[in-house]
Formats: structure tokens, C-alpha cells, sequence
């Protein structure tokens, strides 16, 4: 499969690299599948009794701020210190021989990829970005950066310090610029226009010259897949990298292995 694998890299005249939380476990980023590896992550939580689906909701910033704070706050303080392992070097250099170039779409918000090199105009953040605030009363206010000297949370609780993240506007609390669940009111407005900079992109290139590299997108939250999957439908090829569920349709190239391992893997057999 590897070589297959290379052999389809090599071959392709564009690239979509898509990506999921997998994607980042090599850099060291925490494992949130099931209960017990995100409690792992934060224990605090477990005590609470929380899950992540529990706590990735909007009504927290509204009904408890400072919680809300301590975990998102705590995840942008981690992201930003987070190095790219060495697989997303290998993407970009593949992106950069690829005739037609690259495009990356992740339901990621770490922005790992930016991180890495790659330019933001050929990033597709599917669920939005971390990296991103908005006002939680849509005030008109334009997405904004987070604070940068990020934000204070103690960790024995979980809990973040004043002053919270605010709208410049209005000055009431801000969120984070990230579809969560149960959401109605994230502003997708910016992350819509990079979709339609894909979208403009793949009709300019035939299916058929192009590979989509996924790495570490699971089934839980299946939408890094899907895209994948209907490329594939049209005539791409699809490599798929993920340690427990590297299956698809027919066609598919699954490699049962970890996304830093296995794209090195594949670019010492091209």
C-alpha cells in the first residue's frame, strides 16, 4: 500500500490534503476520541463529569463564562505552542511539486497547517478556526485575533482568569470563531469564502489528475471522509492513512498507520 501510495503522489497532477483530529496526535496534540481519552486529557472534566460534546457548546459562554474560557483557552494556548511534526513538512513539499499545486481541507481548527507553511489562501477550515474570535451577540463586530498574550487558565480547575477574551465593539464576552455543537450562531461568513476558493479551484483540474491524502480523519465526526469519499466518487484517488479505521470504498488506498509515519513512509518510497 505504500507504494501504491507513492506511486498515486507522484502521479497526481493536484493534491487535496484533508485532515482530522488524527492528524495532530504526532505533534503531541491530545487524543478526544471517547470519553476516556479526552478525561485523560482533562481531568478536571472527568470530575464534572463532562464530556467534550458537553463542553464544545456556545451556552457555555453565556452560562459560565470562565469555564468556557478555561477550555478553549487552554486548547489556543496549546495550539499555538504546538510544532507541526515532520509529516506536514512532507505535504508541503509534495503540494509544491504537484504541477496544479494543493489545496488542505480540515476540520481542524488548530491551525496547523498555517503553522506549517502553507498559505492561508489554500486552507479550508471546514469548522472554523480557534485563531478566530467573533462577538457570542454578533454585534456587527468583524472576526478578531485572540488575545496575544493568550489566556490565563489554572489548571487545577480548568477554569480561566480575568480579564475573558471581549468583543471590541460591545464588550461582551467573545467565542471562538469554531462550529460547535447544537451552534446557531457561529459566523461562518470567512471560512465560507474558503470553500469557494476550493470549490473554484477543483473545477479547474479533472478528477481524474487528482489524489486526495487524508490522514487521521475518523468516523465520529465523519465530514473530513465524506469530502474524501466523493472526490473519489468522481475520479480521484484516495489515499487514506488512519490507524483504526483506514477502510473506504472501493478503490481506496488504506494504510492502517499514524499520520507522521506513514506520510514518511510513502514520500521515502516515491
Amino acid at each position: 500500500m505504500i507504494a501504491r501510495a507513492a506511486a498515486a503522489v507522484s502521479g497526481a497532477r493536484a493534491l487535496v490534503l484533508t485532515a482530522g483530529a488524527g492528524m495532530g496526535v504526532d505533534s503531541g496534540l491530545p487524543d478526544f476520541r471517547g470519553n476516556e481519552g479526552f478525561w485523560r486529557a482533562y481531568p478536571p472534566f472527568a470530575k464534572l463529569g463532562l464530556s467534550f460534546v458537553d463542553l464544545a457548546n456556545p451556552r457555555w459562554f453565556r452560562r459560565d463564562p470562565a469555564l468556557a474560557w478555561g477550555f478553549y483557552g487552554h486548547r489556543l494556548n496549546l495550539y499555538r505552542a504546538t510544532v507541526p511534526h515532520e509529516g506536514f513538512a512532507v505535504l508541503a513539499r509534495w503540494a509544491a511539486r504537484a504541477p496544479a499545486g494543493a489545496f488542505v481541507f480540515t476540520s481542524n481548527v488548530d491551525g496547523q497547517f498555517q503553522r506549517a507553511g502553507f498559505a492561508a489562501e489554500r486552507v479550508y477550515q471546514c469548522h472554523g478556526s480557534i485563531h478566530r474570535l467573533q462577538c457570542q451577540d454578533g454585534c456587527g463586530q468583524p472576526l478578531f485575533d485572540p488575545p496575544a498574550e493568550g489566556v490565563a487558565v489554572d489548571e487545577a480547575t480548568m477554569r480561566a482568569r480575568r480579564p475573558l477574551p471581549a468583543c471590541p465593539r460591545c464588550g461582551e464576552i467573545a467565542r471562538p470563531a469554531i462550529l460547535m455543537f447544537g451552534d446557531g450562531g457561529w459566523e461562518s461568513a470567512p471560512f465560507d469564502a474558503e470553500e469557494r476558493r476550493l470549490d473554484v479551484w477543483l473545477r479547474s483540474i479533472p478528477l481524474s489528475e487528482v489524489c486526495v491524502v487524508e490522514c487521521g480523519a475518523g468516523r465520529a465526526v465523519p465530514t473530513v471522509r465524506h469530502f474524501g469519499e466523493r472526490l473519489a466518487a468522481g475520479g480521484a484517488t484516495l489515499v487514506r492513512v488512519n490507524v483504526r479505521e483506514p477502510e473506504g470504498p472501493a478503490g481506496t488506498i488504506s494504510i492502517a498507520r499514524g499520520a507522521k509515519d506513514a506520510l514518511l513512509a510513502i514520500d521515502g518510497a516515491a
